[in-house]
């Protein structure tokens, strides 16, 4: 159990490993050497130039004016002076939603804050409870928690009415958040420039036809059912193997430019290289030649395989990118039911171009709900077997935990220092490490799930990371950590007194996540302005792969928001708050530093550093919602069952009534504002036509839909494309290649076309 010393403790060595981040960003971010690491956006945008262009040797990196020093901390009044508009302008929708999250959390838990202290904390810390209960293992933080009331005082009913203040206030400010995005997504979608998305819809597991291809069989089948809607489409072919070879080639070229640099730096001496496993094993030979030699190879298999991939009809999958003459046309199409069977002819929104992951397209529709069966129950296993070890790490939480497992350390541990930076600061780092690896796992479960775009990965798997942080780090830390504390006492305890036990011992968890807050939230946000895997990664590739000005911007690495691993681990402190803002309100101030601090963290790295591979809108802020619900409900469980070990089992109807009206304003707001983020409003899009047509009478939308949705493998090849649909065709029949015993002659006639209209229908 860790005291208000332990706390100081990792507070002090949080707080200078924080100092020493900020002092090294404030250092490095002014070298000109280190410009494009931390400014990449600016460059992206052809904005800002390079500042060691001119100037002595040294000038160009080291910054040797020493007045810019004085003012080292002005990044974070320059990060929170950007307009919002701007902001949306200059980084996209989706990036202002996600920094809109941290200051949702400071808008929830500032009044909650000053409620809590106001209130309950004068409360809990005259109760006096925890010192007349004996053998029980408390700190001097539990003492300002609801642990220190004692057992059906009519103090508990301050606690009730504060959950129902606390729970009204969360949900009108939720509401008008989610009010503000779904108006703020709309405004985007109306004055967003014209995407190749907005007029494409993604059609899968397309039924095989014997009589046609795949491209005459969606030609055919949209020229019918959307005869003056449908303008052209796009096969998708299964280039997965070739594009697989495209990256392996630039990876050779670049290991060649790296060769000839240093062949070029140093003439005397010709790089070698080993033919082995990477390059480390087997014969030694002459880099630059076994490199070229090597590339050439690849190519030669390019070739091959970019034949194959488009003359063999199989390579073709039964998907396809259709595309409409306006964004009314393509919005009817994505959000309706094209065929009586409701697994065939599956549509839905076309991701943006650079968003769509082509691995995926090929996966046949039985295979995919094979997939997703045998990933649930993965996920079922992974979730709940994790259990095992996070319970070892919880069992180091303690000192006397540390002492049973470890028994060599115990004359080390028993010094008064030792023991407040382990008790203070291992538990939380040690579960940091634990969980580092999870997402990359939990990632490439999710692509198996065959998810055709990047942007769905991302929200699938932070779905995933919810889950788990949600049973393991916070329930797993509650339920194996009040075990371990308590053990004793159970053991010792009449049969009759347990429940009480475990009611006292769950707020007192409440120091284990304040040194985990410490660590992940004030230390680990820290870390992420200070680049330090992007710094080193830069100066390697310009040192040894540089040559032109495109490689310099290739080497640059400015990365993306990770929205399937941030979010999840920014409802955990939704999670938090929310329990204990009733329960132990003393952790209230170290959550109100995390989001304070995240939201200037992110919003200056939004502005200067991440460039966002794909544009959803905020199409996550549902799954936000939804988990600060589900937040909510938790918190008000968990009062109802720690009210009960304080005799006061009568308040459960009344917290039965809270955790009702929560799940009926999850319902209301689900239908108020979810569809805005899941369809297109036809009023939307068919103003959105009106308007570019009278703007652009004479916009040539296929040749702008041209090449949009080919595999960036095959960009530049000659693939099959359908012929182009005359807008001045009167004609409504519409040809076919299918054999019917009433048209022997070829003839396609008016019977024909009814029959094969009704087909479809």
């Amino acid at each position: 159990m860790a005291s208000l010393q332990d706390i100081a403790t990792s507070a002090y060595i949080n707080l200078l490993s924080v100092l020493m981040f900020l002092l090294g960003f404030a250092f490095l971010r002014l070298q000109p050497i280190n410009d494009r690491v931390y400014f990449p956006k600016w460059y992206l945008k052809g904005i800002r130039e390079s500042p060691n262009k001119s100037g002595t040797l040294v000038k160009k990196f080291v910054n040797l004016d020493f007045k810019t020093y004085l003012f080292f901390w002005n990044w974070m009044p320059a990060a929170l002076r950007m307009p919002e508009s701007e902001l949306i302008d200059h980084a996209g929708l989706d990036s202002v939603v996600y920094i809109r999250i941290y200051l949702l959390g400071l808008k929830i838990f500032v009044p909650i804050a000053i409620l809590s202290f106001a209130v309950l904390v004068p409360l809990n810390c005259t109760g006096k409870t925890l010192d007349d209960i004996k053998d029980l293992t408390y700190s001097d933080i539990d003492k300002l928690s609801i642990s220190n009331i004692p057992s059906g005082s009519f103090r508990l009913s301050a606690h009730i009415i504060m959950a129902y203040v606390f729970t009204f206030w969360t949900c009108y400010i939720l509401y008008k958040e989610y009010e503000i995005i779904s108006d703020k997504r709309l405004e985007f979608i109306d004055s967003e420039n014209r995407r190749p998305d907005q007029f494409t819809v993604l059609v899968r597991n397309i039924p095989p036809d014997s009589d046609e291809s795949v491209s005459e069989h969606v030609e055919h089948f949209f020229s019918v059912n959307h005869p003056e809607h449908y303008l052209t489409h796009q096969v998708v072919y299964n280039a997965n193997k070739l594009a697989k070879l495209v990256k392996e080639l630039k990876s050779w070229q670049n290991w060649l430019s790296y060769y000839e640099t240093r062949f070029e730096r140093n003439p005397k001496t010709r790089p070698r290289t080993k033919t082995g496993l990477w390059g480390l094993f087997g014969r030694s030979v002459d880099a630059i030649e076994y490199h070229k030699t090597e590339i050439e190879k690849i190519i030669q298999e390019e070739i091959d395989e970019r034949e194959k991939v488009i003359s063999d009809p199989k390579s073709i999958v039964p998907a396809a990118f259709v595309s409409f003459k306006s964004r009314w046309g393509a919005a009817v199409c994505a959000q309706t039911q094209q065929s009586r069977n409701p697994t065939l002819w599956l549509t839905e929104w076309a991701p943006e171009p650079c968003d769509v992951y082509w691995d995926n397209l090929a996966m046949p529709y039985v295979q995919l709900t094979v997939k997703q069966l045998i990933i649930a129950v993965t996920m079922f296993f992974l979730t709940f077997f994790f259990m095992i070890p996070i319970a070892f790490v919880q069992s180091l939480a303690s000192i006397e935990g540390i002492q049973k497992v470890l028994v060599f350390l115990r004359p080390l541990i028993r010094m008064k220092r030792v023991k407040s930076v382990v008790q203070g600061f291992l538990p939380g780092i040690a579960l940091k490490m634990f969980t580092a690896s999870l997402p990359t796992i939990l990632v490439q479960m999710s692509k198996m799930e065959g998810h055709t775009c990047h942007s769905a990965l991302d929200r699938r798997t932070a779905g995933k990371y919810h889950l788990f942080v949600l049973v393991n780090v916070f329930l797993g830390s509650i339920i194996t950590g009040a075990a371990f504390d308590q053990l004793y006492a159970f053991l010792n305890e009449a049969p009759s007194s347990i429940p009480k036990t475990v009611g006292v011992a769950i707020p007192m968890k409440a120091t284990f996540f304040i040194t985990y807050i410490m660590v992940d939230g004030w230390a680990g946000i820290a870390a992420e302005i200070i680049r330090v895997v992007p710094l080193i990664k830069f100066h390697f590739k310009n040192t040894f792969f540089v040559k032109t000005k495109q490689d310099k911007e290739e080497a640059m690495d400015p990365g993306s928001l990770s929205f399937a691993t941030t979010e999840p681990r920014i409802q955990l402190y939704f999670l938090l708050g929310l329990v204990y803002s009733v329960a132990t309100p003393i952790i209230l101030p170290f959550i109100l530093v995390f989001f304070a601090f995240s939201y200037t963290v992110y919003r200056h790295q939004i502005i200067n550093v991440y460039d966002q591979n794909y544009e959803s809108g905020g199409r996550f802020w549902p799954d936000v919602h939804r988990r600060i619900i589900i937040s909510l409900i938790i918190s008000q469980v968990l009062l109802m069952g720690l009210l009960s070990t304080k005799n006061a089992a009568k308040s459960t109807p009344l917290l039965l009534l809270l955790a009702l009206f929560t799940i009926w304003f999850h319902i209301f707001c689900k239908g108020r504002f979810e569809s805005a983020f899941v369809k297109f409003p036809l009023q939307e899009a068919m103003k959105k036509d009106t308007t570019e047509r009278a703007k652009e009478p004479k916009l040539d939308l296929k040749a702008y839909l041209r090449d949009a949705y080919i595999h960036p493998a095959l960009k530049g090849a000659e693939i099959e494309r359908p012929e182009a649909v005359d807008e001045e065709e009167k004609n409504p029949l519409v040809s076919t290649k299918r054999r019917t015993s009433k048209s022997s002659s070829g003839s396609f006639g008016a019977e024909d076309a009814i029959e094969e209209l009704l087909s479809y229908l």
